[in-house]
């Protein structure tokens, strides 16, 4: 298992920033929520749900992997999360909510964000049959410099 990097620099209290959060949507706050939050905003990487209970563990110690994964999907549904959610099924988890591009190690499964990207405005897309385009998602796809790229 990769040791996830605490490096993200964090503006406001996490701790308040959730407790709005949870508040509007009807949620309440919990320490381990909290504790969940607090380590998903400090990082740079984008940790599965078994790299963020390992770290949060070290906080909580009965902490339980449902409840991480609980608390993910419900941070993704209060908006102050993203799940990103790849073809072999597996889900990283981004506290960065903005709009912005990703690469990702095709052999050791890395995500990284993509200096400098943001997205211009959303191109007018037509799929048909009355389907109505939200959004899109852009991932550039390779091999990061540990595995040879």
């Amino acid at each position: 298992m990769s040791t996830i990097a605490r490096s993200r620099t964090v503006e406001a209290d996490p701790d308040a920033v959730l407790r709005e959060a949870l508040e509007a949507s009807g949620q309440r706050f919990t320490d381990q929520r909290a504790a969940v939050y607090r380590f998903l905003r400090g990082t740079f990487a984008h940790p599965t749900a078994d790299e963020v209970f390992t770290a949060v563990r070290g906080e909580i110690s009965d902490i339980s992997l449902a409840t991480v994964y609980k608390a993910l999907e419900t941070l993704v549904t209060c908006g102050l999360a993203v799940k990103l959610s790849y073809g072999d099924d597996s889900a990283r988890y981004d506290a960065r909510t903005d709009d912005h591009y990703h690469s990702r190690c095709l052999r050791c499964g890395m995500v990284r964000d993509v200096p400098g990207s943001q997205p211009a405005a959303l191109p007018q897309i037509t799929v048909g049959d009355g389907f109505r385009v939200e959004g899109y998602r852009v991932e550039v796809v390779g091999y990061c410099r540990a595995c040879g790229g």
